[in-house]
């Protein structure tokens, strides 16, 4: 059994997210107290606090999420659970890089709250919007954003076959969307999500971003981690700071970074944080290989992925 782990991005954020993990274990309680000693951001609150509507705020779902993902990683060390392979869908690749020790905790949860800030108070004013279309072809959203004659729109995340995601003005969101149904798409939706994220108009909270990355010393790898923007691994040669900042205004490739997984046989995905979207884009791919499919969002699917693996390694 060769294990990959993935972590989601903006987007899969809730109210209440983890909080049976929080309530049951003190090492999963402990990694909220240290990002919030980090950051100065009491993220239980903003997460176990269903009035509280900042969960949906840039500057605060990032950290939240990427919070909710450490501490689900904290429990599966104590059981002795790794992966060879890590990946994350934008923002989840600095989870992957602090899994994998390419990023210390310290930094990485300092990063991951000052790129949330700038993505918010950086971004162009405007009227924004994210779309996933599905089931169209790459080419074709692509042609669906290139008839848009008024406003700004293109493609950032190709997420698996049949599903990519677009962003731009609202307006021009709005007729890409329409144009990809009229090419043969089965849905558009909106995502929630604020922001032209992974586009060139982000570039200032590149800038920003990079200047905050140029000054961290980067660490040795203990597992390989994927890069969104072209699917490869990373490598010890690397420019960092140049690539994490292209990674803002850059579209997400994770249909690649899946493939590059399932190329160096990883054969049980685990997505570890909220939601199972990532889980959804692998069952999309296309592959002959058997593949083990599990999330652990809550305690529930937490036991089996832990019960899972450890009766398949002991059936190796």
């Amino acid at each position: 059994m060769k294990i990959g782990f993935l972590f989601p991005g903006q987007g899969s954020q809730a109210h209440l997210m983890g909080k049976d993990l929080y309530d049951k274990y003190e090492c999963y309680r402990n990694v909220y107290k240290q990002v919030e000693q980090i950051t100065g951001i009491d993220v239980s609150e903003i997460t176990f606090n269903e009035t509280d509507d900042r969960i949906n705020q840039t500057k605060y779902t990032q950290i939240c999420i990427l919070t909710m993902s450490l501490g689900i990683l904290e429990i599966l060390k104590q059981n002795n659970i790794n992966a060879e392979i890590s990946a994350g869908l934008s923002l989840g690749e600095y989870t992957a890089l602090i899994y994998s020790n390419l990023l210390n905790a310290e930094n990485g949860i300092q990063i991951v709250k000052n790129r949330g800030i700038y993505m918010q108070d950086l971004a162009p004013k405007g009227d924004w919007a994210m779309s996933a279309i599905l089931g169209l072809d790459d080419d074709k959203v692509e042609q669906a954003c290139n008839m848009v004659t008024d406003g700004f729109v293109v493609p950032v995340n190709y997420n698996c076959k049949g599903q990519v995601v677009i962003s731009g003005e609202a307006r021009a969101v709005e007729q890409a969307s329409e144009n990809a149904k009229q090419l043969g798409a089965k849905k558009a939706r909106i995502l929630n999500t604020s922001g032209p994220f992974h586009t060139e108009k982000l570039i200032e909270s590149a800038k920003a971003l990079k200047n905050d990355l140029s000054k961290i010393t980067f660490g040795t790898e203990t597992s390989k981690v994927l890069k969104n923007i072209d699917g490869d691994f990373y490598n010890e040669n690397d420019d960092f700071a140049s690539l994490l900042m292209k990674h803002i205004i850059s579209p997400v490739k994770f249909s690649k970074v899946l493939e590059t997984m399932l190329d160096n046989d990883v054969d049980t995905f685990i997505e570890i944080g909220p939601g199972k979207t990532l889980s959804g884009f692998v069952k999309r791919m296309d592959t002959e290989k058997e593949i083990n499919i599990l999330n652990i969002n809550d305690i529930e699917s937490l036991e089996k992925a832990i019960n899972f693996v450890k009766e398949n390694e002991n059936n190796e």
